[in-house]
């Protein structure tokens, strides 16, 4: 059976998703930003989680984590390098470590850049990743604890995975993000359609995630270093991928 995915908001534009496999009955609850919506979310499922899959230290990301352990008895998985900061965690991974879960294995990615050791969590079987703050719907997360060539291999480890992946990201950053993507993007047929559908969504207070690898790999900017169209409106036509990767970062923190 696939996994079975409840997506929904916390704090101001925070996705909170509970993942929950069917045959064994076990549920995740992938990062806890805020306790209300989480409990709200598990009144209307049915789904008491077993584990919050955390995947860095940031506030509004492990908020809930005492509170939801307390009540539920829940273990808390997150990631070695960050174990110190993250409330009540039980349980520490990293790169390549497996996790058991149900008719399901969860697998982790290592993914540092935003913070020095964020993971994402992959699902191989549902073809399913959550990348939290590396990977966003046509976008990237800011580089507060590493530098550019970090998160780079970050991003290629993601953009490996197979393109029919669905992914789920941290936060409701699109509409801000293509409007980015179409400047450094701006003959990209499909980045402007994708763009146009984005707006009508918000417009309509709808949720523009989850996405997929195959379409960011088509229309986000942080994951086209390597596209001629985007080097020629840089003026990078032969600069490394570092270095078109960099320029793309500096040009978003400003925009």
């Amino acid at each position: 059976m696939p996994l079975l995915i409840e997506q929904f908001m916390c704090r101001s534009d925070n996705f909170c998703v509970l993942a929950h496999d069917e045959a064994s009955g076990l549920t995740a609850l992938i990062d806890a930003p805020e306790e209300h919506p989480i409990l709200a979310a598990i009144e209307r499922t049915g789904w008491t989680p077993a584990m919050i899959l955390t995947t860095h230290h940031h506030g509004d990301h492990v908020e809930a984590n005492l509170a939801l352990k307390q009540r539920f008895g829940l273990r808390i998985v997150g990631p070695e390098a960050e174990a110190a900061k993250i409330p009540g965690i039980d349980e520490t991974v990293e790169d390549g470590s497996v996790i058991p879960f149900g008719g399901e294995e969860i697998r982790v990615i290592a993914t540092p850049g935003h913070t020095a050791g964020h993971v994402s969590y992959y699902f191989p079987k549902s073809k399913v990743a959550f990348t939290a703050d590396t990977l966003f719907a046509l976008g990237c997360g800011r580089l507060f604890e590493a530098k550019a060539p970090v998160m780079l291999q970050s991003l290629k480890k993601l953009a490996a995975l197979p393109p029919e992946t669905t992914v789920y990201c941290g936060h409701e950053y699109t509409q801000a993000n293509a409007r980015f993507a179409l400047s450094v993007d701006p003959t990209n047929s499909a980045l402007r359609e994708r763009a146009a559908k984005i707006d009508r969504l918000r417009f309509e207070s709808k949720p523009t995630l989850p996405t997929t690898i195959g379409e960011e790999l088509a229309t986000n900017p942080f994951l086209r270093w390597h596209d001629p169209a985007i080097r020629r409106n840089l003026g990078m036509e032969t600069a490394s991928d570092e270095e078109v990767f960099a320029e793309i970062r500096k040009r978003k923190d400003i925009f």
